[in-house]
């Protein structure tokens, strides 16, 4: 079930919403759980059953790892649940990338291969496997005791807001809250979640989804016969989509956590105003930044190892993992090769020299990378990226066009604006009054009429237009 679809938005979340509120305090986790189960079932129910059997494993390893008192058995534990994770993305994700690249080895050889039946991808799992290894993980570095409640386990892994596609929210971040909200809620966060949730709303609806119909019909054409203004309107018009789409999900995952009284991290910190790549990665996904650096790039040995060789290594095949995660097609990985490599040389030279221009032109530099790079992670095969990359200096201008209708030059430029107006100081005065700020009530009666007219707009947007799912479903 989609957030910005109508079951969801005329019938599902308001009768949670209303109920969670009605509900005496003792029953509302489980009853979210409930809700949350129902919710996941509605689009892959019979993947629900592998979620609930490993968070059941997960929770008796888990606990038995707290309790442990020599290291060797906390280990061993430890060991066991992180295979039981990481096994089950393996298996549901990269088995049939990995059984189809070696038959494609074999039959260069020989004419056998490997007989595997494809295996269909649980809706979310590469999110809310990264939580469970958070889990084991906080717990055996002891940053937090375990949960001593199943039910409330199952929430934390299962909770219907971030499920699908994050925020990837590490276990200790949450913990206090799972019990500590409850009656605790109030109509501010209420408020001001829902007005959260509306400007993502909005971002998916209005924009993420104007920018996909010319994004999909530039990279589903003939590649080959694409001319190069049409390959940079394709293109930009993807970096627009996939900027919106995703951050349209963080804002209303936000948002709902925020109105049943949860505090999720923010996930996206207008990342295309970025003076580097690295400056980037710190604005982009920045939840999964965030597992990568504490999870994987420090047990590796971060910045704290003897060699720079062994530094820049580390950093690329974080990169390389961070694609891998993404999606189980070269054309990710090489994405993810792609950033690690701009990482290292932006170590090597690039920063130095970044530093002595005028920002205006990292800025660009910057935002033209990033978007090359989507190139890779649009493209459905690594051949079709790079023909696609030739187009865009190829400048061939021939009058092979693709329709670009008034709603999409309109959404377009918003989709700019708003991707940049924060390198002004009243841009960043306004999102910070609009997302943080204490609001008045004359500020919250505009606030909220100004919502839910936008709320109905993008309602009647979705019902008179083609389903268009979250990218980052994908996933």
């Amino acid at each position: 079930m989609a957030f910005s679809s109508v079951i969801f938005l005329s019938y599902f979340f308001p009768v949670v919403f209303i109920l969670y509120y009605l509900l005496h305090n003792k029953v509302k986790n489980a009853f979210l759980l409930i809700a949350s189960i129902l919710f996941y079932m509605w689009g892959a129910p019979k993947f629900i059953f592998a979620i609930l059997i490993t968070t059941v494993i997960d929770f008796f390893l888990v606990n038995i790892l707290s309790n442990a008192t020599s290291d060797k058995k906390r280990k061993l534990f430890l060991i066991l649940s992180l295979s039981l994770n990481v096994g089950m993305l393996f298996y549901f994700k990269y088995c049939n990338f990995f059984v189809d690249n070696a038959n494609a080895v074999l039959g260069i050889f020989t004419s056998k291969h490997i007989s595997w039946t494809a295996i269909i991808l649980p809706i979310g799992i590469s999110f809310y496997t990264f939580e469970s290894l958070t889990y084991v993980v906080d717990v055996y570095r002891r940053v937090h005791k375990p949960l001593r409640n199943f039910w409330d386990y199952q929430l934390y892994i299962i909770l219907f807001p971030k499920l699908i596609a994050g925020p990837i929210i590490r276990y200790h971040e949450i913990s206090d809250q799972i019990k500590g909200r409850i009656g605790k809620e109030n109509i501010d966060d209420v408020l001001t979640g829902f007005f959260r949730f509306v400007i993502g709303l909005s971002k998916k609806v209005i924009i993420a989804n104007t920018m996909a119909v010319v994004a999909d019909s530039v990279f589903k054409s003939n590649l080959h016969e694409l001319n190069t203004p049409m390959a940079w309107v394709g293109m930009l018009a993807y970096t627009f989509q996939i900027y919106f789409d995703f951050s349209g999900y963080s804002d209303m995952a936000i948002g709902m956590g925020k109105m049943l009284g949860f505090k999720f991290p923010e996930n996206f910190d207008n990342p295309y105003t970025s003076l580097s790549i690295t400056e980037f990665w710190r604005k982009w996904h920045i939840t999964l930044g965030a597992w990568m650096k504490n999870y994987l790039y420090i047990p590796l040995g971060g910045n704290q190892v003897n060699a720079k060789w062994k530094l820049f290594f580390n950093l690329w095949l974080v990169f390389v993992l961070s694609g891998l995660w993404h999606g189980a097609a070269w054309t990710f990985i090489i994405w993810g090769i792609y950033h690690g490599l701009l990482l290292i040389l932006e170590r090597l030279f690039l920063l130095k020299i970044y530093s002595k221009l005028p920002k205006v032109i990292p800025l660009i530099c910057t935002f033209l990378l990033v978007a090359v790079g989507w190139v890779f992670f649009r493209a459905e095969h690594f051949k079709d990226a790079i023909i696609f990359i030739k187009k865009l200096v190829g400048f061939k201008f021939n009058i092979n066009y693709i329709f670009l209708g008034n709603d999409f030059k309109v959404y377009f430029i918003a989709a700019f604006v708003f991707s940049f107006f924060t390198l002004f100081k009243f841009g960043k005065k306004l999102q910070q009054k609009i997302y943080f700020a204490n609001y008045s009530i004359v500020g919250y009666t505009i606030a909220t009429a100004f919502s839910i007219v936008l709320f109905y707009y993008c309602l009647a947007s979705i019902s008179s237009t083609t389903f268009n799912p979250f990218i980052y479903f994908r996933f």
